[in-house]
C-alpha cells in the first residue's frame, strides 16, 4: 500500500484537560482506545510485533495520535464528536493523525476522509458503521475451541475427551473448533500432524454428538518449511515477509505468504477449503489474516494488497458456501467490511492479565479488554464482534473479571478449557455464558 504524504484536515479548538482522541488500530491485535490528549498511546515494542500486530510499514512520530481509517475527536468542550473516515475502506485506509498545538488539535491524512459529527465517541463510531447499509450478522454459534488449554499440541484424543464432557457437564456446545495443530504445517493444511488419525472422521464424531465441526486455518500463512513452500516457491508472494511467530505459542520460525493473485495458488485455497466443507465442517475461524494484505510482489501485479486480501477471503467465501460460518482474526479490519460473519476485535486473551513485554498487541487480559471494549460499536453492525474465549478454570487469573468482559460485549460465546478441569464456578459460568450465546 502506496502512502501519500500527509496534508491538513483540520484544526479543531479543544480543552486540552477534557478532549479525549479515539484512534483506530490496523487489524484485530492493534490497540485501538480513546485517551486523553497528554497520554502515550500504544505502539509496538519492536520490528516484528510492528509487522505482525500493526500496520506494517508505518510508524507514528512520538507524540502524535494516528487512526487507521477511522480517527475520532471529543473536543471536551461540548462542542459535537468529530470523526474523520475512509470513504470506501474496503479500498483505501487512509492513515489519520492527530497533533496538539496548545488549545488546537490539527488533523491530517495520508489519503481522502470525510467527516461526520455525533454526540459521543462510540456513537459516531456506530452511525458510521450503520451508514455502510450493510445487513445485520446472523445469529453466531456457541463454540468450544482447543487452544487456550493444549495450544499446538492439540491431539485428536483431547478433541474426543472434551466431546463427552460437554454432555455430561450439559454444556451448551453449538460447535467443536479443532485449532492450530492438527495439520503438519502451515500451508499444508490437507496433511495430518501426527498427533490426529483422521480429519473428517473427527468431524463425524462431533456431529454424531448433535454438534457442529469447526477447524482453524491461517490461510495466507506458509511455513517456508512446508510441501506447498518446496514444491510451489511461485506461489509465495516475493518480498513479503510474514512476521517471526515465537517458538511455544506458534512455530519459531520466519513465515510466507500465499499469493492467491496466482491461479495455481488460489485453486489450493479453493481445494482446502471445499475439502474441509466436503468433510463436514461448516464453521471456519481464519486466523493471521494481516499477511493477506501484505505489500508484496505478486504474480498479478495488477492488482494491489487490500484487493489482493479481499479477493482471497471472497475465493474462501465461495468455497465453503454461503450457509458456512466465517470468523476472521487478526485481520484488517476496515478492509474486512461485508466478508465475515463475526471478527475478533481485539488481541489475544491469556491466563494472565499483563501483555508481554508491555505491548498492548499480545496475548493478555488487559489489552483484549481495552481494545475490545473499545470496539464495541462493531458489534451488531459490520459483524458479530469475537471477544475471545473464555477461560473458566481455576488457573487463570482474575477469571471472574475476564468472565464479565466477555458475557458484557454480548458477541461470540466460546469456550476454551479442558473442560474436565473445571469447578463448580467455572462449569456454572461456562454454561451460563454460552447460554446467553444462544441468541
Amino acid at each position: 500500500m502506496p502512502h501519500h504524504p500527509f496534508t491538513p484536515v483540520a484544526a479543531v479548538p479543544v480543552d486540552p484537560r477534557r478532549a479525549r482522541v479515539h484512534e483506530e488500530g490496523w487489524q484485530s491485535w492493534s490497540p485501538s482506545g480513546t485517551y486523553a490528549l497528554d497520554a502515550d498511546p500504544y505502539r509496538p515494542t519492536d520490528d516484528n510485533r510492528a509487522t505482525v500486530c500493526y500496520r506494517p510499514g508505518v510508524t507514528v512520530p512520538a507524540g502524535v495520535f494516528q487512526g487507521e481509517g477511522l480517527l475520532a475527536l471529543d473536543p471536551g468542550d461540548g462542542s459535537p464528536v468529530r470523526l474523520w473516515a475512509a470513504p470506501d475502506p474496503r479500498r483505501e485506509v487512509p492513515s489519520v493523525r492527530l497533533t496538539r498545538a496548545g488549545s488546537v488539535a490539527e488533523i491530517s491524512a495520508d489519503g481522502p476522509v470525510k467527516e461526520f459529527t455525533g454526540t459521543g465517541v462510540q456513537e459516531v463510531l456506530a452511525d458510521w458503521a450503520a451508514g455502510l447499509g450493510l445487513p445485520a450478522p446472523r445469529p453466531a454459534p456457541t463454540v468450544w475451541c482447543s487452544w487456550y488449554e493444549y495450544f499446538t499440541a492439540v491431539t485428536e484424543d483431547d478433541v474426543h475427551e472434551n466431546l463427552r464432557a460437554m454432555d455430561t457437564l450439559d454444556l451448551p456446545v453449538d460447535v467443536v473448533q479443532i485449532d492450530d495443530g492438527y495439520q503438519s504445517a502451515l500451508g499444508d493444511w490437507l496433511t495430518l500432524s501426527g498427533r490426529f488419525r483422521s480429519r473428517s472422521g473427527i468431524a463425524d464424531a462431533i456431529r454424531a454428538r448433535g454438534r457442529r465441526a469447526g477447524i482453524w486455518t491461517a490461510p495466507f500463512l506458509v511455513d517456508p518449511h512446508s510441501e506447498l513452500a518446496a514444491r510451489h516457491p511461485g506461489w509465495l508472494v516475493r518480498s513479503a515477509y510474514g512476521g517471526f511467530a515465537h517458538a511455544g505459542r506458534n512455530w519459531g520460525h520466519d513465515l510466507r505468504v500465499l499469493d492467491t493473485t496466482h491461479p495455481e495458488a488460489a485453486a489450493y485455497l479453493t481445494d482446502v477449503f471445499r475439502t474441509l466443507r466436503a468433510e463436514g465442517y461448516d464453521y471456519f475461524k481464519a486466523d493471521f489474516l494481516y499477511a493477506g494484505a501484505l505489500d508484496g510482489v505478486r504474480y498479478d501485479d495488477r492488482v494491489d494488497a487490500l484487493t489482493a486480501y479481499r479477493s482471497g477471503i471472497a475465493l474462501i467465501r465461495e468455497a465453503i458456501g454461503p450457509q458456512a460460518y466465517l470468523l476472521g482474526c487478526g485481520a484488517p479490519i476496515l478492509p474486512s467490511v461485508g466478508l465475515f460473519d463475526a471478527m475478533r476485535v481485539s488481541p489475544d486473551t491469556a491466563p494472565h492479565r499483563r501483555p508481554e513485554a508491555g505491548d498492548h498487541s499480545q496475548p493478555g487480559q488487559d489489552p483484549a479488554e481495552f481494545t475490545g471494549a473499545a470496539r464495541q460499536w462493531q458489534h451488531g453492525r459490520l459483524w458479530t464482534n469475537d471477544p475471545d474465549c473464555l477461560m473458566a478454570r481455576p488457573a487463570v487469573e482474575t477469571r471472574e473479571r475476564w468472565a464479565a468482559h466477555v458475557e458484557a460485549t454480548g458477541g461470540l460465546m466460546a469456550s476454551s478449557d479442558r473442560l474436565l478441569s473445571l469447578d463448580p464456578w467455572g462449569v456454572e459460568t461456562t454454561r451460563r455464558l454460552l447460554s446467553g450465546g444462544r441468541r
